[in-house]
């Protein structure tokens, strides 16, 4: 109710203004005594990665990329949730305007760039949420590191982050940082798994403690690519794949205001891409390591489509801005009791 109030008025200001005004309120919100908490979604637990997650709909990174909203997002009834994209050093992303709704498609383009304040300023924020459930934290390069010393800032920031994180996602598909996505073929992608899978085994060691890594990818990636990657994620013990990022495909949008803006897309028009990189990446995988699906999901039945494609989670984000939080609720509902512990 109260979201089908406000949306008007924050579809009236431009994107990131509305953005930053939306994650001002949960800010606000969680420190107040008022009441932020939706109906609680139907209780299925469901294990994935070796981690409990209550129910099995999550929160894509990049809503909440300073970790600002923890407990205000939690209060929305999510299974889990990611943070993220952190970097090592802060920097402001990409120049503005860099965030685009496509409202008749029910769509998003966004140029941000990793925009956040350090992972320094990122722990802060984590220690200081009460937040007690499953918290993904996910990490990037910074955009003026060169891409031969990429592997270098994804080991600091995992470095840091680890103590914190319930899992590790890395993101090597975003479209907006140059050359990002090289990291996803495969000698570039076998070199940066090594460093990571070496750095965490020492860390694992120190803490006591394994953390989960989970490799996001690209849904624009033809067979070959994803199978080489599904054998490169088993090779080095990755625990889990995230699929998929944004888009720079542009089917369908061609002639909506915004549609030829520069960026990557979310929304309903990435559902089909991204849920047939899901079914594929399934088959090459075999049931080796899970699967959490994200892309397009704007209701309960796209959730379900995810999971019987063959992921274990899901997430949104896109579909949160069109339908708001009862979103959650409905699609922790259609994906109940569907997949088995994973």
């Amino acid at each position: 109710m109260f979201y089908a109030l406000a949306r008007p008025v924050l579809f009236g200001l431009d994107a990131e203004t509305a953005h930053d005004l939306t994650l001002g309120a949960l800010r606000l919100a969680q420190h107040l005594p008022l009441p932020l908490a939706c109906p609680p979604p139907p209780a299925d637990a469901v294990t994935v990665m070796g981690l409990r997650f209550p129910n099995r709909i999550g929160l894509a990174a990049g809503l909440d990329k300073n970790a600002e909203c923890i407990d205000g997002l939690a209060a929305l009834g999510f299974g889990f949730i990611e943070v993220g994209t952190v970097t090592p050093r802060p920097q402001p992303g990409n120049p503005k305007p860099r965030l685009f709704r496509l409202p008749a498609a029910r769509a998003i383009i966004n140029r941000m760039g990793f925009n956040n304040g350090g992972v320094e300023a990122m722990l802060a924020n984590v220690r200081a949420a009460r937040y007690r459930g499953v918290l993904g934290i996910n990490i990037g390069k910074n955009f003026d590191t060169p891409m031969e010393h990429a592997a270098e800032d994804y080991v600091a920031c995992l470095k840091k982050v680890y103590p914190h994180a319930g899992y590790v996602a890395i993101n090597i598909s975003s479209p907006n940082t140059r050359n990002l996505r090289s990291l996803q073929g495969g000698s570039e992608l076998d070199a940066l798994l090594t460093a990571l899978a070496d750095a965490r085994a020492r860390l694992a060691d120190t803490h006591g403690r394994r953390v989960p890594l989970a490799v996001k990818i690209a849904p624009d990636l033809d067979d070959d690519q994803i199978a080489s990657i599904a054998a490169a994620l088993q090779r080095h013990g990755i625990d889990a794949v995230i699929a998929t990022n944004t888009t720079v495909a542009r089917t369908g949008v061609e002639t909506q205001p915004h549609g030829s803006e520069q960026g990557g897309l979310s929304g309903a028009p990435l559902f089909e891409r991204s849920t047939e990189v899901v079914r594929q990446l399934a088959r090459h995988l075999d049931g080796a390591l899970p699967i959490i699906g994200v892309g397009g999901i704007l209701s309960g039945e796209q959730a379900r489509a995810k999971i019987e494609a063959g992921a274990s989670l899901v997430q949104l984000y896109t579909g949160i801005i069109y339908r708001g939080p009862g979103l959650v609720r409905e699609c922790a509902a259609a994906t109940a009791r569907l997949a088995g512990a994973t």
